[in-house]
């Protein structure tokens, strides 16, 4: 434990500025303070925030890449030659790997500076502890006075933290914090059972959904909100099975906090669309590079998610899986829909290859879509040796021609944490209470169809019911079940990808079906073909074996057993969680 202790303490008197769109963050260096003084003022009770905030953008605390890998949405490298030492998309992570005590002491230096800020705030405005301890309304004569947005932001961040750590260890039993450790001993805590851990932030997200703004304006537009609080509510009920419980808080969310989807998708990935009206949770970066840290280190603000996902200016190594290339290419358009033509270069308008829903999230050789602001068939390393797919997401393609700036990898893209698309289809879930209800049918086709929507794609279910009547429908009717086996293999994987916390990893964890899931893709069967194209220079240019088809073939075979060592490794009790670190269970008495 003494480990943890150290990352602690030292994170505290080291807290860096994280957000340059989010003037909040960037009026004082907190670099220069110390905790003594984080609580004499409202303002300097807004610096220990900074440093909530700041812990939130450390990029093993979501560890977007590792919880990707572990589930079913990427392959590491090409299916051609595939790598024996990835511990994530193997299955062979255990206690000692590193990434289990990274993101476990992330989350808790969170809540140690979330607990900081309240400790202070009570200390500031000792008549409203009892007031708060008791639940009763703590009444603000004077409008202008928005003291108590700070307590309900550290309040926030205790929740969300305890959340993610309840949703990633250990089965849901982990420590509670909810005081500040003065001594070591005071960090040798008891394991709590996962009830009492998800009874303790759901209080404490219900008070922040109490206390904060629905939105904040100017320099604090970035801050957490009263429906950021009701969403991870609405998601937590969503994933501990209490459907009703979801929809009412989910629905809350749709109706009540100003939230609609974008008109196009890609704002929800693109740097000019940060912060927009579907965004719920988000986390700010900057590309400005601190030359007083590393480029790796957490105390910078940028974004380094690029050098994962991106072939201009990062490794490019994790790509989508085989199947999910392969469900993106078939994402049904809906051809009555003006969205999905474009003009080609002989004046004719013409149908898309792909959706729009595919061509923002992943990128593809026969794609009309310019990648990095080049064709991609001009790129030399890029599409070929059964290299068949990338990820947009996480990366900067429209606006860059590559992701190192000045030497460096560096990206200001905001990391969009939770958005109304999710909450659309994890409402349509619950009304059919997971598959199980066919008395929500229409409610949740309903929302189902609005995300569809905003894609042109085909939609789901009879015309003749729909809000979208003159768009073309699949005219299929669906059962309960059937339409949790869409929203489980189609519409959450396609529209989510890559995105929030762990979503795709809980949720095949959370409906039962991981192990099973990788034993089915493994028996899957690929094949790849060649793209041929003239380039700028006139001349034919071929990506060899860059296409991919379902199906196998004697002369253009891939991979045939994508999922096949995951599926032999995959062991519930170990890998449905994160293991408690070793280092923890080796050094806390309680553990044992």
């Amino acid at each position: 434990m003494k480990k943890l202790i150290n990352i602690i303490i030292a994170g505290v008197f080291l807290i860096p500025s994280m957000w340059s769109c989010a003037g909040f963050l960037d009026e004082t260096n907190p670099n220069a303070m110390t905790t003594s003084i984080f609580g004499t003022t409202p303002e300097e009770l807004n610096m220990g925030l900074t440093s909530v905030y700041s812990t939130f953008k450390e990029k093993n605390l979501l560890a977007i890449i590792q919880e990707y890998n572990r589930d079913d949405m990427t392959i590491i490298g090409v299916a051609k030659a595939l790598p024996t030492n990835n511990e994530f998309y193997y299955k062979t992570f255990n206690s000692a790997t590193s990434i289990v005590s990274d993101k476990w002491s992330r989350l808790y230096k969170g809540i140690f500076r979330a607990n900081q800020v309240i400790e202070n705030y009570y200390q500031v405005y000792p008549e409203e502890l009892e007031l708060d301890l008791a639940g009763e309304e703590v009444i603000i004569e004077d409008e202008n006075d928005t003291h108590r947005y700070i307590i309900a932001q550290a309040r926030f961040f205790r929740g969300l933290f305890h959340f993610y750590l309840h949703s990633s260890f250990n089965e849901g039993s982990i420590i509670i914090y909810d005081f500040i450790p003065e001594n070591e001993t005071d960090f040798y805590q008891h394991l709590q059972d996962e009830s009492v851990v998800r009874e303790f932030f759901l209080k404490e997200l219900e008070f922040a959904k109490n206390n904060l703004p629905i939105a904040w304006e100017g320099m604090d537009q970035g801050r957490v909100t009263a429906g950021a609080a009701a969403a991870v509510i609405g998601k937590s009920y969503l994933y501990s099975g209490e459907y009703e419980k979801a929809a009412e808080y989910l629905k809350d969310v749709i109706d009540n906090y100003g939230y609609t989807l974008t008109e196009n998708i890609n704002d929800n990935f693109s740097e000019y669309g940060e912060f927009n009206s579907e965004s719920i949770l988000e986390i700010s970066y900057s590309n400005t590079f601190n030359q007083e840290f590393n480029g790796g280190d957490d105390a910078q603000t940028a974004n380094d998610l690029p050098q994962a996902y991106s072939f201009v200016g990062g490794f490019g190594g994790h790509q989508p899986s085989l199947w999910l290339t392969m469900a993106y290419k078939n994402d049904p358009m809906d051809p009555t829909d003006n969205r999905n033509y474009y003009e080609n270069e002989d004046g004719d308008m013409v149908l898309r290859p792909y959706s729009l829903r595919t061509s923002y999230s992943i990128a593809l050789v026969d794609d009309i879509v310019p990648y990095y602001q080049t064709l991609p068939f001009e790129q030399p390393q890029p599409f070929r040796n059964q290299r068949t797919s990338y990820f947009r997401k996480h990366t900067r393609w429209e606006t860059h021609t590559s992701e190192i700036e000045n030497g460096l990898v560096r990206s200001g893209l905001n990391v969009r944490v939770l958005r109304l698309a999710d909450v659309y289809l994890m409402y349509a879930e619950a009304m059919i209470k997971g598959g199980k209800d066919d008395a929500g049918l229409a409610e949740a086709m309903k929302y189902i169809n609005k995300v569809r929507y905003r894609s042109a794609l085909e939609l789901i279910g009879p015309s003749a019911s729909s809000e979208y009547s003159s768009s073309q429908h699949n005219e299929m009717v669906y059962t309960a079940q059937t339409l949790m086996e869409h929203l489980m293999y189609i519409e959450r994987p396609l529209e989510l990808s890559l995105e929030g916390h762990a979503i795709r990893q809980i949720d095949l964890r959370r409906w039962g079906i991981t192990k099973q899931r990788f034993e089915e893709l493994s028996t899957r069967e690929y094949h790849v073909g060649t793209y041929t194209a003239v380039g700028s220079d006139g001349k034919t240019i071929n990506k060899w074996g860059s296409v991919l088809f379902d199906g196998a073939s004697d002369n253009n075979a891939v991979n045939k057993n994508e999922f096949g060592i995951s599926a032999v490794n995959y062991v519930n009790s170990l890998h449905d969680y994160w293991p408690l670190p070793n280092a923890e269970t080796i050094s806390n008495p309680n553990f044992n």
